[in-house]
């Protein structure tokens, strides 16, 4: 079992040393730096942790914000690290401590509030559509095309004979939507 360690650098902090000092108190042996932009969420340096730990390590952090940017995220690398059969550690969470079985009932507790917050997410967005369709608020993109100008677009199309691309380009516009008003009974 070995006890390896991220630090990553955050808004508030210009160096890592102070995560680094208190990853090597705790017993890391290895201790990996990340370095990039805060609101990046590219993190390759993690990436190659995750590869590389091995059933039985622990990946150890000083906060869980070092580690994701949301719950969900992080249920994602708690959920790899499961499957990988290493555990998860974290300094200012105690509780967030996956090789022992009160670390992992709390994340599955998060995981489930994380279900029930999609959930009621879906639903209020669901909710919030009905009420404007039954409003007559247009949902999607605006139409390309008034209802004049696809009457037009049918009598070029229909009775002068003219091309989907020659239409298309006279109404600066992509020749599939020429096709979808001259076929739309709209």
């Amino acid at each position: 079992m070995m006890l390896i360690g991220y630090a990553r650098e955050n808004a508030e902090e210009a160096t890592l040393l102070h995560q680094v000092e208190a990853l090597r108190k705790a017993g890391c042996q290895k201790i990996y730096e990340e370095k990039v932009p805060t609101m990046s969420r590219n993190w390759p340096i993690l990436g190659g942790v995750m590869t590389e730990l091995s059933s039985d390590d622990t990946l150890v952090v000083y906060s869980l914000d070092r580690l994701a940017w949301s719950t969900p995220h992080l249920l994602e690398v708690a959920d790899r690290l499961r499957e990988k059969g290493a555990g998860l550690r974290s300094l200012c969470e105690p509780w967030a401590d996956t090789t022992v079985p009160y670390g992992k009932m709390i994340l599955g507790v998060f995981a489930g509030i994380a279900e029930f917050e999609r959930a009621l997410s879906r639903n209020l967005t669901e909710t919030g559509r009905k009420r404007a369709k039954e409003r007559g608020v247009h949902l999607g993109r605006p139409a390309k095309l008034s209802a004049e100008q696809i009457a037009t677009i049918r009598k070029l199309v229909r009775d002068e004979n003219l091309s989907i691309s020659e239409v298309a380009a006279r109404f600066g516009v992509h020749k599939a939507t020429i096709y979808r008003a001259v076929t739309n009974n709209k």
